[in-house]
């Protein structure tokens, strides 16, 4: 079974890399390269093919921009099946963008620190990819001092976002509270992502119109930063995001101290990683709820959802051993009842949860893949392995979908996951998880 489904996952990977030296996250749905898709994706290569893993990351980092910003898409070929392109997000309005490689003017959670330790942690060849990650890692780190000076506007560590799509959690429950603060114009665009896909298993026209509002404030100020911490109405601080900083400060540390002369920049980095764990802790954390929440910094208030993102932290190591306790105990009760597989991307108790539209409710394998790792740091392996355990059935079933129904018994006789099929990520981190 192990064997068959490795191929499998094999096949997937490799029928996604593309010539540019990249890999699509799906066929059709998604034809470009995506910043955190491209991380998780090599964390699979490296199992198998490090060259691949590596030419992943390389060419990521050569669309960043010289202020440090890394796009969370970057459109290497000419494309037409996917909405909003580069003719609509037009990066070359921002003076530092990059002049090579179009792009968005937005990001996504920054995992290539903790990737490249990863790739490290997995590589035959230890010296080799040391090398590699020699040649790289100054790169991700002006991409942490692009979000320390550029996205901590209040110096609490914690960095915002100003769009849902930077989350990485494009249309979760989260962001409703949001959405009824504007009241964006209506966008006669035609949606490419629906032609793939379901339409039920989509974001609304209503909430795209949203998305493409934020977009043309941030076009509107050429990407200034500066400008949209002032003035979007999206301005939120995001415990995913967030802990997907801090393992990867975590990863540079141990990096640069592998590599060797790097002790201002292991002395910065400590320093960064003990205010943004203290931010953590201090400002996301909800007692009552016993999760870490999202906050609009906009409207400055905590928006108390529990989400995947809530478990989060657990995979950076932000909160003590009481803490991830209750987050465990949080997350059995609202999330782990014997009908349902581990971990529903939100809340099922939530009136608002969706077991099969995108972030409302589905299973996420990287989601899945965090957690577990997550899980294994405080002890708790007879979890980490539940979720592990339940990530490849859901796979082996329902397909190498996107995301995935979190209920044992959908009442569809023929089930399969949802979104995009053959997905990269869904296979990569699948060898990931065989392999333990």
């Amino acid at each position: 079974m192990i064997e068959n489904l490795t191929q499998r996952a094999k096949e997937v990977l490799n029928g996604n890399f593309q010539a540019e030296g990249f890999t699509i996250p799906s066929k059709g749905l998604y034809p470009f390269q995506w910043k955190w898709d491209s991380g998780f994706i090599a964390i699979g290569f490296a199992h198998y093919d490090m060259e691949k893993a590596k030419a992943e990351i390389g060419t990521l980092l050569k669309a960043q921009w010289d202020n440090g910003f890394i796009p969370h898409i970057v459109f290497h070929t000419e494309n037409d099946s996917y909405f909003p392109g580069a003719d609509f997000h037009q990066s070359n309005l921002h003076p530092q963008s990059s002049k090579k490689y179009r792009s968005t003017g937005m990001t996504q959670p920054p995992v290539t620190g903790f990737v490249l330790q990863e790739m490290y942690r997995i590589a035959d060849d230890k010296q080799d990819l040391l090398r590699f990650i020699e040649e790289h890692i100054d790169k991700v780190y002006q991409n942490h001092a692009y979000f320390y000076t550029h996205r901590d506007p209040n110096n609490e560590g914690l960095m915002y976002i100003y769009h849902n799509w930077e989350s990485g959690t494009d249309n979760s429950p989260v962001w409703d509270a949001i959405w009824e603060t504007m009241n964006p114009p209506h966008y006669d665009v035609k949606r490419k992502d629906t032609t793939h896909v379901d339409v039920s298993q989509r974001p609304s026209n209503r909430e795209y119109d949203h998305y493409l509002y934020l977009i043309d404030i941030a076009k509107e100020h050429r990407y200034d930063d500066a400008k949209i911490a002032e003035l979007s109405p999206f301005l939120v601080q995001d415990p995913l995001f967030n802990a997907m900083l801090i393992k990867s400060n975590e990863a540079l540390i141990e990096l640069y101290g592998l590599i060797g002369n790097n002790t201002e920049k292991i002395r910065q980095l400590k320093q960064w990683q003990e205010k943004s764990i203290r931010g953590c802790n201090e400002k996301l954390f909800d007692e009552a709820l016993g999760a870490y929440v999202h906050y609009d910094l906009r409207n400055d208030r905590p928006i108390r959802h529990v989400t995947s993102s809530s478990f989060s932290p657990l995979f950076a190591k932000i909160p003590d051993q009481d803490r991830a306790a209750i987050l465990v105990k949080t997350m059995l009760e609202r999330f782990g009842g014997d009908d349902k597989y581990l971990c529903a991307s939100f809340d099922p108790t939530d009136e608002r949860f969706d077991p099969r539209k995108y972030w409302r409710g589905p299973v996420w394998i990287n989601m899945n893949w965090m957690l577990y790792y997550g899980l294994k740091n405080y002890g708790f392996l007879k979890i980490a392995e539940r979720m592990r355990k339940d990530s490849i059935e859901l796979i082996e079933r329902d397909g190498f979908y996107e995301y995935f129904d979190c209920r044992k018994d959908n009442g569809e006789p023929n089930r399969r996951g949802y979104g995009g099929s053959n997905f990269s990520w869904s296979a990569a981190l699948l060898i990931d998880l065989l392999k333990n």
